[in-house]
């Protein structure tokens, strides 16, 4: 089984009482629980620690370099040196974009060496696999305004997909292929003026999902004030799957299906 925690889901940048891009996905049974963290929105350690200490974490997984992914790691990198921890804590191992490292050290004032003692650095390439005991997480390079990397979650039983942040394209439907939950972006509410395929709207994560073949689509990255019920309505025209929105402390089971 694969347990989905939404730590935080807004789009762009937070409002009153929501968190930006994170959540926990959380892999095996009770002897050996393996836990994700999946991108640091602002706001989303906080809710990270309701279930999860840093030190039991397995990885931290950053899909792009943008804040609104990004912002609580060097607040992570604090905690993991100066919080009280006995005894201290190994590195975390952190998969994410070329760079990622040396844009968080940049922030604090520190070098990459700083870094190490925190994270283990691993940059990401399109189609690595990670695979952390029952869990295999894969990469899937994204089409958005930086490098990108969406992230397809198995255990040989459950898939998830994150689209992380993304316009349309046909990684997307690699990445969400069969999958019991496709977590997919819809920014925009209607395709913008420029026409730059960085982003996706509601309409299109349906369209998607229904290609994919997921069995379950919740469209996440919505910005504040967004309509979710016309979200969720657009969306279904042309996906037969369950639809919502994802929302800060929701929970997603997946249990997997026969095939």
């Amino acid at each position: 089984m694969i347990r989905l925690t939404v730590l935080g889901a807004c789009g762009t940048y937070p409002s009153v009482g929501r968190a930006c891009s994170g959540y926990l996905v959380e892999a095996g049974d009770g002897e050996r629980l393996r836990r994700v963290w999946i991108d640091a929105g602002s706001g989303t350690l906080t809710n990270l620690l309701r279930h999860a200490t840093l030190p039991q974490l397995d990885a931290i997984w950053i899909s792009h370099l943008h804040v609104d992914h990004l912002s609580d790691m060097p607040v992570a990198y604090y905690t993991l040196r100066y919080g009280d921890h006995d005894p201290p804590p190994a590195p975390v191992p952190v998969y994410g974009p070329a760079g990622w490292s040396e844009r968080v050290a940049a922030f604090m004032a520190e070098d990459r060496t700083a870094i190490e003692e925190a994270f283990q650095v691993h940059e990401l390439h399109d189609r690595e696999r990670v695979d952390l005991g029952p869990l295999q997480l894969t990469a899937v390079a994204t089409v958005h305004s930086v490098e990108t990397y969406g992230v397809r979650a198995s255990d040989g039983e459950a898939t998830l997909a994150y689209s992380a942040d993304s316009g349309p394209c046909d990684a997307l439907l690699d990445l969400a292929e069969g999958a019991d939950l496709f977590v997919c972006e819809a920014t925009w509410t209607r395709w913008p003026d420029d026409d730059r395929p960085i982003h996706m709207t509601a309409e299109l994560a349906g369209e998607y999902a229904a290609r994919a073949g997921a069995r379950h689509l919740a469209l996440t990255h919505l910005r504040p004030g967004t309509d979710t019920s016309a979200a969720v309505e657009r969306a279904s025209r042309g996906c037969r799957c369950p639809v919502e929105v994802a929302v800060e402390g929701a929970r997603f089971e997946l249990q997997g299906a026969a095939r």
